[in-house]
């Protein structure tokens, strides 16, 4: 696909700083050597974490950690199959990652052109504070094809 096309691909739904916030933690998540899935169940849970918390909504419920037998935290202990990090006793997996990121967004709008912009501002350093709202600023919903679905 052209660059040309790619700047002119319109996301679905509005991108929140909430989309940016899971996929930059995906991507720390997978550049410290985490598999895919498991780093997308990770950054959708952490973002809904901070969101919760800043936002005072305080209602998200983690699951208690559990102890090793030293009275440790043993990070994969507490975790559902090992894996996946819950709230509200939902595990927050990549299935999850897949419906309220990417399906919002729209499949062909992630791929090609949302995941590799947060990747290439990643590339240059540049941390989540500094790209949440720049990053998004052109990304606005195709308003006819949204008023064609409610049709």
């Amino acid at each position: 696909m052209e660059k040309t096309e790619t700047a002119t691909m319109k996301p679905e739904r509005p991108i929140r700083r909430f989309d940016v916030f899971a996929e930059y933690r995906k991507q720390d998540e997978e550049q410290k050597g985490q598999p895919e899935a498991e780093a997308m169940g990770y950054g959708l849970w952490v973002a809904k974490v901070v969101a919760a918390r800043r936002f005072g909504g305080g209602t998200l419920k983690e699951r208690p950690d559990r102890k090793d037998h030293d009275g440790k935290e043993s990070r994969r202990e507490h975790l559902v199959d090992g894996k996946w990090h819950t709230l509200d006793d939902e595990p927050q997996t990549d299935a999850l990652f897949e419906k309220e990121i990417v399906e919002r967004m729209g499949r062909t709008f992630y791929h090609r052109v949302f995941a590799p912009a947060i990747h290439e501002a990643r590339e240059h350093g540049k941390s989540y504070e500094s790209i949440r709202d720049a990053i998004r600023k052109d990304w606005k919903p195709d308003q006819e094809r949204n008023r064609a679905k409610k049709d």
